[in-house]
């Protein structure tokens, strides 16, 4: 399949399934926080997700896509499969579902390939270009990786902000920001980039 147009059912993905939620007064004051870090920190941080490794979250509401690493009930990593994406759909309640199968194959899903030291490389199926790794830390806790700023950074949240243009096949996507901690030094590191 050609890439512009995995590419191009990922933004409407990602417009559509957050219009179908979008209601006309969810973010009233969205251009007094445009490009601004406290709009983006308003929305609502993953709680009691076990295993969580990292979140997406985008415009136009505050439903989120939680990356969770899949073990099963004795806390042993599913080698075939070992990162798990759902929603958590705050506007409904703070409901989880499972990504349906359009959004697993060109939107959120992952692919994951073993590499030979016991690590994995993480791919978005709709953005691989941006490499990812899950690997053990030093205590022995997986995390997921991501160069953020030039830095090896463990990563928390991306957020997709989408403007109001675009068409419904192709957004008008703003930015990509990574959030994460910096593996160096501790420290919280931030990065934006125009997909």
């Amino acid at each position: 399949m050609n890439i512009n147009i995995v590419k191009s059912l990922f933004y409407a993905l990602l417009l559509g399934v957050g219009l179908a939620t979008y209601s006309p007064n969810t973010y009233a004051s969205t251009a007094a926080y445009e490009d601004t870090h406290a709009y983006i920190d308003s929305f609502p941080i993953p709680k009691d997700v076990e295993h969580l490794l990292f979140y997406i979250q985008r415009d136009p509401n505050t439903n989120t896509i939680c990356y969770a690493l899949n073990v099963d009930k004795g806390g042993r990593l599913d080698l075939g499969s070992p990162i798990h994406a759902f929603w958590i759909r705050y506007p409904e309640g703070g409901i989880r579902k499972e990504l349906n199968f359009i959004q697993r194959k060109f939107a959120y899903g992952i692919n994951t390939k073993k590499l030979n030291d016991g690590s994995y490389d993480v791919r978005s199926v709709a953005y691989s270009k941006l490499p990812l790794k899950l690997k053990k830390d030093a205590k022995g806790s997986y995390r997921v990786y991501a160069n953020i700023d030039g830095k090896e950074s463990v990563l928390e949240r991306i957020f997709i902000r989408i403007g109001d243009g675009g068409t419904f096949w192709k957004p008008d996507v703003k930015y990509i920001e990574l959030k994460g901690i910096e593996v160096k030094t501790g420290k919280r590191i931030l990065e934006r980039f125009k997909p």
